[in-house]
């Protein structure tokens, strides 16, 4: 009796380092993560836009969507303000209705605004990946995971010295990108993504 018992109970098996840390960055206002991420969103305030850090926020995101400790890696943590966008006031005549001012939404989404704008800042790196951090009322904080295509320990890396050929540059502003592809769609596949393939541009006309 006692061997069925033992034979019908599952092995738990213990979750990694990184496991847990995903789960606190699941929801981290009812995590360890609350007064901490507070204690850094007043610091971040502070600081210059798109400034590089020593190590990432979220190792699991970071190490899932590419990064590695060595050398030819550099992390950018940058901000975005959020909301929608708003043109210059109209001084001609229209009506209301018309002038288009405020509530303007982009076509691309903060963190796809965020890795291009780090791209414009570190011209000699190549934008990766990128991770959400934190956000506040005003701004959307964001960890731009870039890489040195001319390091020579990226050169000897088979794993990422794909980075290094010429037809990657500027990756991030052709929609390279995780979050460039979730953008363009390209995240659904089967029924209803059938025109998103190679892009909506590529397909525009078909099927008429």
């Amino acid at each position: 009796m006692a061997d069925n018992k033992e034979e019908g109970t599952a092995t738990v098996k213990g979750k990694s380092m990184y496991r847990y840390i995903a789960d606190a960055w699941k929801d981290p206002d009812k995590s360890y993560l609350k007064e901490l991420n507070k204690e850094r969103r007043y610091q971040w305030r502070r600081e210059e836009n798109f400034c590089r850090v020593e190590r990432p926020t979220r190792l699991d995101r970071a190490r899932n969507l590419g990064y590695k400790a060595k050398q030819g890696y550099v992390i950018v943590r940058g901000r975005v303000r959020k909301g929608s966008f708003h043109k210059r006031t109209i001084k001609g005549g229209r009506r209301a209705k018309r002038k288009g001012i405020t509530k303007i939404t982009v076509g691309k989404s903060l963190q796809r605004l965020a890795e291009e704008r780090t791209q414009k800042r570190y011209p000699n790196l190549e934008v990766l990946n990128s991770y959400w951090v934190g956000m506040d009322g005003q701004y959307e904080w964001y960890e731009v995971i870039l890489v040195d295509p001319h390091h020579p320990v990226i050169i000897a890396d088979p794993k990422i010295n794909w980075i290094c050929d010429p037809t990657h540059k500027g990756r991030v502003y052709r929609g390279k990108t995780s979050a460039g592809q979730r953008g363009r769609g390209l995240h659904n596949k089967g029924k209803g993504a059938e025109k998103i393939r190679p892009s909506i541009r590529a397909n525009d006309g078909r099927g008429k």
